[in-house]
């Protein structure tokens, strides 16, 4: 007797997540006009009519991408703190972890939206409380307001550009080993530009 397996139904919350990494594919292939909903549903190998169900619009889905990508960097980056109060390395593999865990999110936050019109202010608000972050870290440590401000904004360009060439590059199994390289290129900036000693210690992020 020939016994034929059940299929077992997706749960809508898998749903949901299946439909998100999909469309974070299929966005980050062909960007968002060139992406169509019947593209993301192939993507997903499901129907159109379901990925419908779960976003009303094909911005709907581009938004709730980037929405998800910002939340996930964020709730790391404070899990990391919180837990681990200062440990080295911490802010490299906060971003790490979550480019792992979704490249496709993390590509199109960082990177993409800012050259999609419609969706820049995602770029530009996640951009400005990385740098608020920066710049808490820096603290006192540079005294010249003008050199300050532009070593936050070149941390912030220098840890999301050294995590996506190490997604392009580095296997998964080296991440400790990239986690304390970019933490050494981290540290060596700090010294290079500090007028004091600077501490490395963790800033405390906006919840």
């Amino acid at each position: 007797m020939t016994i034929t397996p059940t299929r077992r139904l997706m749960r809508q919350d898998e749903r949901y997540e299946q439909v998100l990494r999909a469309a974070g594919a299929a966005f980050a292939r062909g960007g968002f006009a060139a992406t169509s909903m019947e593209d993301v549903a192939a993507e997903a190998g499901i129907t159109r009519l379901i990925v419908y169900r779960h976003f009303d619009s094909k911005e709907d889905l581009y938004r709730a991408v980037l929405e998800r990508a910002a939340e996930r960097l964020r709730d790391e980056f404070i899990q990391g703190m919180e837990h681990v109060p200062g440990r080295r390395g911490y802010i490299v593999g906060s971003m790490l972890s979550v480019a792992r865990e979704n490249p496709d999110g993390f590509r199109l936050l960082t990177g993409h939206s800012l050259r999609e019109a419609r969706f820049a202010s995602y770029y530009d608000g996640w951009w400005a409380k990385a740098v608020e972050v920066a710049d808490r870290m820096v603290g006192t440590t540079i005294a010249d307001p003008v050199i300050r401000a532009w070593a936050d904004r070149t941390i912030v360009a220098y840890l999301v550009e050294a995590v996506q060439a190490w997604l392009h590059v580095g296997e998964a199994g080296r991440d400790p080993e990239f986690i304390e390289q970019a933490t050494e290129g981290l540290i060596a900036m700090y010294v290079a530009w500090a007028t004091e000693p600077p501490t490395m210690g963790p800033a405390q992020p906006e919840r």
